[in-house]
């Protein structure tokens, strides 16, 4: 039995659980576990430029995969920088284990140079925070955090490497460490009938969808099930990715500014099947749908985990299941046959949902509406789409329809900056998919700088910077309470064809709707990446409001 160091041990547990890529910054608290990925050539580490856009990957990487996501930093600043993205992964559940590079055993408690206790920092966003204290426990303790971070509602993990710790020796017996498998929870069968009846006697059935955790096949089974029995479809915030969006059973999304016609859909609905929810304060358009005074509408919600009922919705029933045990047990008692739902109610929800996808003109010389028709006609059919932060996400996130392979990489916890370090991990993972990123001038100056990991990985996605030099939210929300007081929201912009070709990228400045399609064209074609910046309106403020209409708004 070989002695190995508390960093190899690290590392090489992490292998045989099956990690195979991670993000990080380096730094001189985890010497021993970056001199460990020397000698694994299997795992790939991927160097960035800030703590926080390495954790915008690592949990955009779990978001793609379905595998845990893998971070590392050092102690203190790197740590703090790197929250974001814990908190990100808690939102969105999203598996995930952040490792920080900790001060030594024998200086803590002295307040330390960059010292923290990371069970207290990461406490009230993260999953589970731990930290290694005894050398030999070291498979143990990174064992017991994959498993943490999968199990149930996926998550994310902090485990604390101390750096004493990770020069120490320890054994390892590898052919002790096996693969830990997702607990998938399975479904009762007299919950599945209950769910049954209801649904034979259903007129207006609704599958509300949402979550982390979602593999291909419980993706399959909601297909099969929706498509089979003709049950309609709204996912949850930034989930519509996980059915077909250009199916006639596509309703749309319970997210932020919720259209009036999802709205209706959810009220009128006599049946809710609710599948991986929270009903956190998106999907009951901030606490007001589904109330304990709901008349004639019956909830189910189903989950991994029960922590996640009654916390404001009172369904009528609750299951700890999985999509796919679910959708499948239901499959096999219902028939289509037996089923009497309201075809033309289904419908009219349709037409609703594809009349607010069309946009309203757009005032100034580039016309979303119509760049994002371009787009959508352009785009292959498994293009895989990111945004950060802002109104510009309202384009992608409300005028886009995902089809069956396309995918939908963004932020739950609604932070800025994370669209381009998605967009980074999606290229890394698939580099011979189209990865499409938007950003808008201030989401894009959050995390720009990870164009040099883009540069120096050759991950080259193509970036759209929505450039209307304000934080357009905010205007908007400053404009709605505070008319013609603009404080702090005006923004004096770089020239961002330079800087993205300071790092390699094709880069043009689209100054009229007409320029757009022939720089979008190039874009797509360009072997090194793209950004194009898109001179829009700050008038343009939201897709149907202009900053003139919210300040005659009385």
């Amino acid at each position: 039995m070989s002695q190995i160091s508390g960093g190899r041990a690290v590392v090489e547990t992490l292998i045989a659980l099956g990690a195979r890529r991670g993000f990080g910054v380096p730094g001189e608290s985890f010497l021993s576990v970056l001199d460990a990925f020397c000698d694994n050539p299997c795992f790939e580490f991927t160097s960035c430029r800030n703590e926080g856009g390495a954790s915008f990957m690592a949990e955009a990487w779990a978001k793609l995969t379905g595998e845990v996501g893998l971070c590392f930093v050092t102690r203190g600043p790197g740590a703090t920088n790197a929250g974001i993205g814990v908190h990100t992964a808690m939102q969105a559940s999203t598996p995930m284990i952040l490792f920080i590079g900790q001060v030594g055993l024998e200086h803590q408690g002295r307040e330390a140079f960059q010292e923290l206790d990371y069970r207290q920092v990461f406490g009230a966003i993260a999953k589970y925070s731990t930290e290694i204290t005894d050398v030999n426990r070291t498979s143990e303790v990174v064992r017991r955090a994959w498993s943490m971070a999968i199990s149930g509602r996926p998550g994310p993990v902090v485990v604390a490497l101390p750096e004493d710790i990770l020069t120490q020796l320890t054994h390892i017996i590898e052919p002790s460490i096996r693969p830990i498998l997702t607990p998938i929870a399975g479904a009762m069968p007299d919950d599945l009938e209950t769910v049954a009846k209801k649904i034979k006697i259903a007129r207006r059935p609704v599958l509300l969808v949402g979550g982390g955790g979602w593999r291909v096949e419980d993706r399959a089974a909601l297909h099969r099930f929706s498509v089979r029995l003709n049950v309609p479809v709204v996912t949850a915030f930034r989930y519509h990715d996980l059915f077909d969006n250009t199916l006639p059973l596509f309703l749309g999304e319970a997210g932020v500014g919720m259209t009036e016609n999802t709205r209706k859909v959810l009220l009128q609905a006599d049946v809710i099947i609710a599948v991986n929810v929270r009903f956190g304060e998106m999907t009951t358009d901030a606490f007001k749908l589904f109330d304990n005074f709901r008349d004639n509408q019956w909830i189910v919600q189903t989950h991994q985990s029960g922590d996640e009922f009654h916390k404001y919705v009172s369904p009528d029933l609750t299951m700890i299941s999985s999509p796919i045990s679910l959708l499948e047990g239901l499959n096999e008692i219902l028939e289509p046959a037996a089923l009497s739902f309201d075809l033309s109610w289904i419908k009219a929800a349709r037409k609703g949902f594809e009349k607010g996808q069309r946009p309203q003109v757009q005032p100034g010389l580039v016309d979303m509406g119509l760049v994002i028709s371009m787009i959508q006609k352009l785009l292959p059919s498994d293009a895989i789409i990111t945004n950060g932060a802002g109104n510009f996400a309202i384009w992608p996130n409300k005028f886009m329809q995902f089809s069956a392979k396309q995918r939908l990489l963004a932020p739950q916890s609604g932070a800025m900056g994370y669209g381009l370090p998605a967009a980074i991990a999606a290229k890394l993972e698939q580099p011979d998919r189209c990865v499409l990123c938007f950003s808008g001038d201030g989401d894009f100056q959050m995390n720009f700088q990870e164009l040099g990991t883009a540069l120096q990985s050759n991950a080259r996605p193509i970036v759209l910077i929505l450039n209307n030099g304000t934080y357009g939210t905010i205007r908007m929300h400053q404009e709605k309470n505070y008319p013609s007081r603009v404080s702090g929201t005006d923004l004096i912009n770089p020239d961002f064809v330079i800087l993205a070709k300071a790092y390699g990228c094709y880069a043009a400045r689209v100054e009229r709707t007409e320029d757009f399609l022939a720089c979008f064209e190039l874009a797509m074609a360009s072997p090194s990446g793209a950004v194009l910046d898109i001179k829009v309106a700050a008038e343009a403020i939201t897709p149907n409001l202009t900053i003139d209409d919210l300040r005659r708004v009385d």
